[in-house]
């Protein structure tokens, strides 16, 4: 017998949750071959089987909240044929003259639990319920929690005391019942993802002073640059010349040259960074991912290319590490791919700067005293004005702006 073990999760997460089961017990199984998908707080990883042979035991239904090195469930020998799940644990015989009551089932499958009994609503799980115990936490407090049936895990413990003041704040009020739903109305339970978006972007908004500051690019420069080189640039680097490399450069060079948008607040303290880790904002299956282009200061325009091509691929894959979206220290997001002209970036934290892109129209610009059509694209800087002054991140984006509007001046160091 074998067992499928949760693997390490990565930087910063210590739980995940069963997502999908993709074999059923009895199947055979190749070497390698996926079993279970699990879902964490950044992406759905794959648990791949140890071994060839037969799914002999599910020790974690769909869920279920698992740590790396928990069991998820047992590999066996043979065929798989006449494999058949263990039957769950026997609950107390009912009294001879009682008559039989069937445990009322969700439609994902309880988790099996001593005795028969359910938690209740918002019960911490024991690594939670450890950690609430030592810092005074109570589960009114943190309210519903991301693993199952709402209840807490030790990541939304770590979450509620992250936020300011949250030892003063008041326990909230008891949750509202869900409404009713209408004809044509279904509710779905929000992933794990998701939860954890919405989560950090209102934390973003709770946290940070955040402030956007709003400038245009004139694109005709990069444009002819792109179109005279894109053929000799993909034919002697085997991919394409895209314009987010030339914006991940202009940021670069911005960022060394205003550091406070690279760095970040850690207490009563500002954290300077000599490198530039730039997260790429990518537009996944199941929700926003943002990997992280590391040391983007020693990158070319073929290697910033090479390496967002690669992302892009691997998220709709879900195949995407998830130690490759930790440790970022600021973000560009290009909503123009979407179609969107002007937008206020959310900040990435405790990074304290992001970048927006937006769309290229067209659109009448006075150049020399004449009026010309030029491509022109808005680009908005949203920013912690706790960390970074608006002179800063106004020259900031004059910076970016003139870097992309002039390529030249990245080649010269200007």
């Amino acid at each position: 017998m074998t067992e499928i073990l949760v693997p390490t999760l990565g930087e910063s997460v210590s739980t995940a949750t069963v997502a999908r089961w993709l074999k059923k017990v009895g199947e055979s199984v190749a070497a390698d071959e996926p079993l279970v998908e699990l879902e964490t707080d950044k992406v759905t990883v794959e648990v791949n089987a140890p071994s060839a042979g037969t799914i002999e035991s599910i020790a974690a239904d769909e869920g279920a909240e698992v740590e790396p090195g928990g069991v998820l469930g047992t590999l066996g020998a043979g065929t798989g044929a006449g494999a058949v799940k263990p039957a769950p644990a026997a609950a107390p015989a009912p009294a001879a003259s009682g008559p039989k009551v069937e445990e009322p089932r969700t439609p994902a499958g309880p988790v099996s639990r001593p005795g028969g009994a359910e938690p209740s609503a918002h019960a911490p799980l024991p690594a939670a319920a450890k950690m609430m115990s030592e810092k005074g936490v109570t589960a009114e407090q943190i309210g519903q929690g991301s693993a199952k049936d709402g209840r807490i895990a030790k990541g939304d413990v770590l979450e509620f005391l992250s936020r300011p003041a949250a030892a003063a704040a008041p326990a909230p009020a008891a949750k509202a019942a869900p409404r009713s739903l209408q004809a044509g109305e279904e509710r779905v339970k929000m992933t794990r993802l998701r939860l954890t978006i919405a989560r950090r972007l209102k934390e973003a908004q709770n946290t940070a002073a955040m402030l956007t500051t709003f400038n245009e690019v004139d694109m005709s420069a990069a444009m002819a640059l792109r179109a005279e080189y894109k053929d000799a640039f993909e034919k002697k680097h085997g991919v394409k010349l895209g314009f987010m490399s030339f914006f991940v450069k202009a940021c670069v060079a911005a960022l060394q040259e205003f550091p406070a948008v690279n760095a970040e607040i850690d207490g009563d303290e500002i954290v300077y960074k000599n490198f530039v880790n730039m997260g790429i904002a990518v537009g996944g299956p199941s929700g926003l991912v943002v990997p992280v282009l590391r040391n983007a200061q020693d990158l070319s325009f073929a290697g910033v290319e090479k390496a967002i091509g690669d992302f892009g691929k691997r998220v709709r894959e879900g195949q995407l590490k998830l130690e490759e979206m930790a440790g970022g220290s600021f973000t560009i997001t290009n909503g123009g791919i979407y179609g969107s002209l002007m937008s206020t970036p959310i900040l990435n934290p405790p990074q304290s700067g992001i970048l927006g892109m937006h769309a290229i129209k067209e659109r009448p610009m006075v150049v020399g005293g004449k009026i010309e059509i030029r491509p022109m694209m808005y680009i908005a800087l949203s920013y912690d004005h706790r960390i970074v002054d608006g002179k800063e991140a106004v020259s900031f984006l004059v910076r970016v702006k003139e870097s992309v509007e002039d390529a030249r001046r990245l080649l010269l160091g200007l």
